[in-house]
């Protein structure tokens, strides 16, 4: 019998058997995000979490049980892509909402069809370099994860927290090395990413 562990963050699990599998219970119950496999344990239709495909993911696989808060939140995700980080996010916060931004038309025809049968994400098209165009979808919220190819990825995210962030929210921030420098060693670059958001407070 299939044996499940609760993360230190509600709303994900851990599956023990021969090796370490994370889970989130279906928003949906039936229906797959990206071909991610479907699991039954005591009634409740669980979906595995692919650490390949999600930074997030991959960052609990490396050991981060810091015990955040998402159930019923409402979170900026910035640089949504087609969706499935955010489709496990939206299985998370169950009755809070995602607003889910990105600039690119491809991604985002993906991220329409997700969104039409998960009700707690609302997709945006539009550049999160600018505020100005998200702020007539939202106001205030409690997180903001950020996902951007950009070599200015840092100050594009504390834009978006001088807008959007609530006193007292939570940010999540996945700095892409490559994106920001190619030749610079990546532990520089999370140093000097780093500094920045240091410097803003």
């Amino acid at each position: 019998m299939t044996d499940i562990i609760p993360h230190s963050i509600s709303g994900i699990f851990w599956e023990k058997e021969e090796k370490n599998r994370l889970l989130t219970p279906n928003l949906v119950p039936g229906m797959q995000v990206y071909g991610e496999p479907l699991i039954q344990i005591k009634g409740v239709e669980y979906r595995v979490w692919d650490p390949y495909r999600s930074k997030f993911a991959a960052a609990l696989m490396k050991g981060v049980q810091k015990p955040l808060q998402f159930t019923n939140k409402r979170m900026l995700y910035l640089g949504a892509a087609s969706g499935t980080t955010a489709s496990h996010f939206s299985d998370i916060i169950q009755e809070g909402m995602i607003y889910c931004v990105d600039v690119s038309r491809r991604s985002m025809r993906d991220l329409l069809e997700i969104c039409k049968v998960r009700q707690n994400m609302i997709p945006i098209l539009a550049d999160a370099r600018n505020p100005a165009e998200l702020a007539p979808f939202l106001s205030s919220v409690d997180i903001i994860y950020q996902d951007v190819a950009q070599p200015d990825q840092t100050n594009i995210l504390l834009r978006n927290i001088q807008a959007f962030l609530r006193h007292g929210g939570l940010f999540l921030l996945a700095i892409k090395a490559r994106s920001i420098d190619v030749v610079m060693e990546p532990k520089t670059v999370f140093k000097e990413q780093i500094a920045l958001l240091e410097k803003a407070g």
